[in-house]
């Protein structure tokens, strides 16, 4: 809960997820995470971004840094008028932050983002919206950092602490001036994301457009072709 700012858990009892994005919409939430589990573990995530772009909405400006992700050319499509898009990954690896080893405790500081390794034009579009799940204002004195590391497909998560310390080396060009090291303190979770499909809107298995699909017999003909 605290990997992310201003996140709330509800449980989704027995409700669809078309009429908790409705919900979640109508309370202007701005995303809506749906985690699925196995056997007590986490192995599935959708996040659907609900608001539509400033554009599309009409408005000039935007409320939190949400409204960066809109831009002219995907309001003129009706799917950035209703929001999207919404995307499921396949979940990996979780480790808690209680069994992270020497793990620290998050704050309510709002972290630095690093995105990385997200290199073709569908790669860039899953990097930004996993980006819009952050405020675009990080509070710098908070020195947390949230990185998505894409390596072979697969996206790596982690949440770090950093600090600066002063060596007692000094340099060699400078007497006056001593090296400066940093050190981090991890303090998750960390988990592993495999994209699985991409959407256009919020989320509508019935008449929802899908911009991409992952299908590993067509597209895993190769170890050397990546799509992010």
């Amino acid at each position: 809960m605290s990997f992310s700012p201003k996140l709330y858990y509800s449980p989704r009892r027995s409700y669809s997820i078309k009429d908790v994005c409705t919900y979640a919409t109508n309370r202007e939430f701005t995303h809506l995470i749906v985690l699925s589990e196995k056997a007590k573990k986490c192995n599935g995530m959708i996040i659907s971004h609900l608001r539509p772009s400033a554009a599309a909405s009409g408005e000039g400006g935007g409320g939190g840094g949400d409204a960066q992700e809109g831009s002219s050319t995907a309001a003129s499509s009706p799917a950035a008028a209703r929001g999207g898009p919404t995307a499921f990954f396949k979940v990996s690896n979780v480790i808690l932050s209680s069994d992270v080893p020497d793990h620290g405790s998050a704050s309510s500081h709002v972290p630095e983002l690093v995105l990385n390794g997200f290199s073709t034009r569908l790669g860039h579009r899953a990097g930004r919206f996993l980006g819009s799940l952050f405020p675009h204002n990080a509070q710098f004195r908070g020195r947390q950092v949230a990185t998505f590391h894409n390596q072979r497909d697969y996206i790596f998560v982690r949440h770090h602490r950093y600090i600066f310390e002063e060596g007692r080396v000094p340099l060699p060009e400078d007497s006056d001036k001593k090296k400066t090291k940093t050190r981090l303190q991890e303090l998750g979770p960390r988990f592993t994301l495999k994209l699985k499909w991409l959407q256009e809107g919020t989320f509508d298995t019935q008449f929802g457009e899908y911009e991409w699909i992952h299908k590993r017999k067509e597209m895993d003909t190769t170890r050397r072709k990546f799509h992010l």
